[in-house]
């Protein structure tokens, strides 16, 4: 099994105010995979009546977002206008392209309760020819999203193209973004379609080609490698893939493959150039030039 297997990321924990994020992407050793350049597991956090998840506005370039929920809601908002909440199983894709400002907040009628948030989020580099393309924001039901059931998995495409199936979530390069759910003893083959391709153990009993694999690891697949996924209860994991875009800079909540961009994008927020969140009144402040992204 391991001579299929390029590394093994463990997450870093990042604290986000109230919940915890495991971050698997950017890496020091591994900086994307295909174009995927972050790679965030949220929670599973519970919050108390009252309380929930406050991402104050912040700006975006170069790049698009992608949400995806196992449990909770989140209320998105952006400086198009759009007005959405997410719920488990949908897709919110936000392309920044040139510039967009976006809150994520736990919607008011949630509040009222114990809320809870699982979910994944991850930033897609957008090829240098569509890096500048109008900002936009869509919006994925979950019975939009191909599923199909297999030696015991239930799979969702969440974004591009495998095992025959296209999501229609529109993107800019080749890529694939599978939820697989595995009942006890089930398997899944993960065939090489990307040059570039992982796999993160949401939960514990995931094995790959038999080894069992740490819960929250990222595996990182050998380019070729085709490989079979199987558990020994009920489990969950997530695969991501594509093709590589090229060298990308990160600085703060700014992609770009061109380092003066985000010196741009940093003077334009910090002098409020970005367009604003209608009803929103607060925003998070430029970090200090001090600034180091933690992996």
């Amino acid at each position: 099994m391991f001579n299929k297997i390029e590394k093994i990321i463990i997450p870093h924990i990042k604290d986000l105010g109230g919940f915890q994020a495991r971050r698997l992407l950017p890496n020091k050793s591994q900086p994307m995979v295909g174009s995927f350049i972050f790679f965030d597991h949220l929670g599973p956090a519970t919050f108390p009546p009252g309380k929930g998840v406050d991402v104050r506005p912040h700006p975006h370039i170069n790049l698009a977002t992608v949400t995806y929920l196992f449990e909770g809601a989140l209320l998105h908002r952006d400086s198009l206008g759009f007005v959405q909440e997410i719920r488990p199983g949908e897709v919110n894709w936000m392309t920044a392209g040139s510039g967009i400002v976006h809150s994520e907040r736990t919607p008011e009628n949630i509040r009222t309760q114990e809320a809870t948030l699982h979910a994944i989020q991850t930033w897609i580099a957008l090829p240098e020819e569509y890096e500048e393309v109008s900002p936009s924001f869509h919006h994925y039901s979950a019975s939009s999203l191909p599923q199909w059931n297999s030696n015991g998995t239930s799979v969702t495409l969440i974004v591009g193209k495998a095992c025959g199936y296209e999501s229609p979530v529109k993107i800019f390069s080749p890529m694939l973004y599978l939820d697989v759910k595995f009942d006890p003893n089930a398997s899944f083959t993960l065939n090489s379609e990307y040059s570039q391709q992982a796999i993160y153990s949401v939960t514990p009993g995931i094995a790959i080609d038999g080894e069992p694999i740490e819960q929250h690891s990222l595996i990182i697949l050998k380019p070729g490698a085709s490989v079979e996924i199987t558990s020994n209860a009920e489990a969950r994991c997530i695969v991501i893939g594509g093709e590589p875009v090229g060298q990308r800079y990160k600085w703060w909540n700014f992609v770009s493959s061109r380092p003066e961009r985000i010196e741009q994008a940093k003077i334009d927020w910090k002098e409020g150039r970005f367009d604003q969140v209608p009803t929103e009144t607060e925003f998070i402040p430029l970090p200090d030039d001090s600034f180091v992204e933690g992996f």
